[in-house]
Formats: structure tokens, C-alpha cells, sequence
């Protein structure tokens, strides 16, 4: 006789691997993706900090969003500069200027705070400072204008490789650096493991290896010594990370990797 299934027996709960992904994707897009899974309990536990590590991968999907907006203006015979605004643009409607928000906050926080505490309390203000609109300024303006110089495919490629390079770095920085506030979004979030900081250096080198070939190295290189060259600022300033600060990193990390490709391409050509 065969035994019926009790009706009261939960379902399995989603591989942690599930929840942690869908959870990056969540947190760094806009995309209507609800997290796999309760987020509490067991499952649940360290998932922010765990979510870290496929951060690079999201941020591949970005970038290939932003290089189909370029590969579009291109086949519009929209001018180079133009169709590197409309991709950044995508990408910024797609993570709702998550990082670039960051990078505003942290150029007021440093430039216009005189002690730690105020400091910390700018970088809290939701308004934007003249320092913070410099900075939206100049991370775009320069993003853009390393796309231009580059031709339709390597702009796609360059994209999704700085959209996952920009990434990587970041699990090791929260590693590297203790929370600068007790509260607040890096302090709730959690030290990731070192098989974290692992698992996005490998994922974001492998992305770019694929979209780059043999600019993937110093594509690397420019992307983490980006990161750890705003860690240290950041520890020097304020004693360590927040959430703004990932966002500066991110934002540095990807001009860096684009003018890495368009000096590259350019030395070439």
C-alpha cells in the first residue's frame, strides 16, 4: 500500500547556495526577484555576508545589461559618447545607483567632515554635497569616456568584466576592515569567510578571463589595487567600512578596469 505524504510536512528548504545568490541579486538590482527561502533561521544565517561572493556575477549581468544599450546605439549609428551614456545609464536604472549613491556619500563624508563623528553623520545625510556631485561627475565622465574610446565588442566585453572585477574585491575588503559604525548595514551584515573572499576573486577573474582573454590580468590588477587603495583611505578616515564605502570602492574599481582596457586597445591600435 503505498504511504501517502503528510500534507503538514514543510517542504525542503532551497540549497543555502540558492538563497545566498538570490539574495545578491536582490540586494544589488532592482530586478523583481524575491530571495529563495525565509530569510531567518538556520538557512538564513550569515547569508548577507555569504551573499558577497556572487556579487561578481551579478555584476556581469549588469554590465552585459549596459553592453546590449551599446551594442544598440552602435547599431543606431549613435555617436561613441552617446551610446557609452545610454549603457551607464541602463546600468544605473538597473542597480538604482546603489553604488553610485555610495560614491556621493563617501566624497562628502571625507571632504567635508572635520572629526570621525561628523564624518559618519554626512555620510548618513541623504542630501548630496558639491564634493558628492564632483564625484557623480567624474566617475561617469570618466567611465564613459574609457567606453567611447573603445570599438562595439571590446566595449561589451569591458562591461561585463569590470561589472564582475569591480565586484570581487569587495568580500575581502569587508574582510580586511572592521565596520566603521556599530550599526548600520556593513555591521549587521557580517565578516564573509575566507571561502567567500575566494569564491568572488575566482568567479570575477573567471568572468573576466572569458569576456577578455589576455587583458583579464591586468584588468585584475587594476580592479583590486582600486579597492585597496579606497580601503586604505577609508581606514584612514573613518577606522574602517560602511556600505557607502562599498559603493566608492565599486565605482573606482570600474573606471579603473575600463581605462585599463582603453590604454590597452589604444597602445594597440
Amino acid at each position: 500500500m503505498p504511504i501517502m505524504p503528510d500534507a503538514t510536512t514543510a517542504p525542503a528548504p532551497p540549497p543555502r547556495w540558492t538563497q545566498d545568490a538570490a539574495l545578491a541579486l536582490v540586494f544589488l538590482t532592482r530586478l523583481p526577484f524575491p530571495p529563495l527561502g525565509p530569510l531567518n533561521g538556520p538557512l538564513a544565517e550569515g547569508a548577507s555576508a555569504r551573499a558577497m561572493g556572487w556579487f561578481p556575477l551579478v555584476g556581469a549581468l549588469v554590465g552585459l545589461a549596459g553592453g546590449a544599450v551599446f551594442a544598440a546605439a552602435a547599431a543606431l549609428h549613435l555617436p561613441p559618447l552617446a551610446g557609452a551614456l545610454l549603457a551607464l545609464a541602463a546600468t544605473v536604472r538597473l542597480t538604482g545607483g546603489l553604488h553610485e549613491d555610495g560614491a556621493a556619500d563617501v566624497a562628502d563624508g571625507f571632504g567635508g567632515g572635520r572629526d570621525l563623528a561628523r564624518k559618519l553623520e554626512i555620510m548618513r545625510d541623504s542630501r548630496v554635497g558639491s564634493y558628492g556631485v564632483l564625484a557623480l561627475v567624474f566617475s561617469i565622465g570618466i567611465r564613459a569616456a574609457a567606453l567611447a574610446a573603445l570599438p562595439v565588442p571590446a566595449a561589451v566585453a569591458g562591461l561585463v568584466a569590470a561589472g564582475a572585477l569591480s565586484r570581487c574585491g569587495l568580500a575581502a575588503m569587508a574582510r580586511a576592515l572592521s565596520p566603521a559604525r556599530r550599526d548600520g548595514l556593513a555591521a549587521a551584515q557580517g565578516r564573509p569567510a575566507t571561502a567567500t573572499v575566494l569564491l568572488a576573486l575566482v568567479s570575477g577573474t573567471a568572468v573576466a578571463a572569458v569576456a577578455l582573454g589576455g587583458l583579464a590580468l591586468p584588468a585584475l590588477a587594476a580592479s583590486l589595487l582600486a579597492v585597496v587603495a579606497v580601503a586604505a583611505l577609508a581606514r584612514r578616515q573613518i577606522g574602517g567600512h560602511t556600505g557607502d564605502v562599498f559603493g566608492a570602492a565599486q565605482q573606482v574599481a570600474e573606471a579603473a578596469v575600463l581605462l585599463t582596457l582603453s590604454a590597452f586597445l589604444g597602445a594597440v591600435a
